[in-house]
């Protein structure tokens, strides 16, 4: 493989575009498909469009997956029009989105056949992150998959640590990532309920707090949106915090481990989305917790 090896990219959405584009910036080759044309639109200055992920997977030397859920990998890999069709035993293909250890493990074991490698690295940063190179990407793979991915993890990360040599690995350490994540915007919005309740100055105590042992990033960052209450500015979706929460708990399950912050967390995003605000910024927790104000 070529120090810029060839890249088919599958999923363009609000991480997967920025991080296509980063990939692409780094002087790598990338084709890509998308279900929207709009998203294939919006990076075709860099990016070359493929009518379907065939076509982008076709010959390529690392096929980067950053879609939503399993069940989109799953489809992606072996559905309808599936690229395992066209992988060969040259194909490395990186799986970037957080899809759970099942899924992760589940595509290895029906990609092996084919002789195909596969690098589980799931991303967290964010979309301001992914657009500057800057991201966190939890690693695992056989190493001669990992250095056939390298470029890619030196283009789009500051930080990229091997965590494993089994694919699953990665997801299993974005899992305990997402926990933490997921309590803490939790967390956050509680607090400044609570605040507001007592007839505080958010903004101030999100100033005050944010300057001491209280501090957390998802304080700093989602409590800025909340004191803002700019919860259409979407830079994660709230319903991105049912899915992995629900990993979270079912990963829990198959230990047998109990997270009792993270199921209560969980029922809180899972109330949001009941309420219709599935695709609203995930700081709308606090105004879930003030609904009653």
């Amino acid at each position: 493989m070529t120090t810029h090896p060839t890249v088919a990219w599958i999923g363009l959405g609000a991480m997967g575009a920025p991080m296509a584009l980063t990939t692409a910036r780094a002087g790598m080759t990338v084709t890509a498909f998308d279900v929207s044309p709009a998203s294939l639109d919006a990076v075709s200055e860099h990016i070359t469009a493929a009518a379907s992920a065939q076509d982008a997977a076709r010959g390529a030397d690392v096929v980067a997956v950053m879609v939503a859920t399993g069940a989109q990998l799953d489809s992606v890999l072996f559905g309808e029009g599936g690229i395992g069709e066209v992988l060969t035993p040259d194909s490395v293909v990186l799986v970037m989105a957080t899809v759970g250890p099942a899924a992760s493990e589940d595509a290895v074991r029906r990609l092996e056949p084919l002789g195909v490698r596969v690098v589980d690295a799931p991303v967290s940063g964010g979309v301001a992150r992914a657009g500057t190179g800057d991201l966190l990407m939890m690693v695992s793979g056989v190493p001669e998959a990992v250095a056939a991915v390298q470029p890619l993890l030196d283009a789009m990360a500051s930080n990229a640590p091997v965590v494993g040599d089994a694919p699953g690995d990665g997801q299993r350490f974005k899992i305990v990532n997402q926990l933490l994540c997921g309590v803490h915007i939790a967390a956050a919005g509680e607090a400044l309920a609570l605040a507001d309740s007592m007839g505080l100055d958010r903004a101030q105590v999100h100033e005050v707090l944010g300057t001491g042992a209280a501090a957390s990033f998802m304080f700093g960052d989602r409590g800025g949106r909340m004191v803002a209450e700019a919860f259409d500015d979407v830079r994660s979706a709230l319903d991105i915090f049912v899915k992995d929460m629900g990993l979270v708990g079912e990963a829990a399950r198959t230990v047998h481990q109990e997270t009792p912050l993270a199921s209560t967390a969980e029922q809180l995003y899972l109330r949001g989305h009941r309420a219709g605000l599935s695709r609203k910024d995930d700081s709308v927790v606090y105004r879930i917790l003030r609904a009653d104000a």
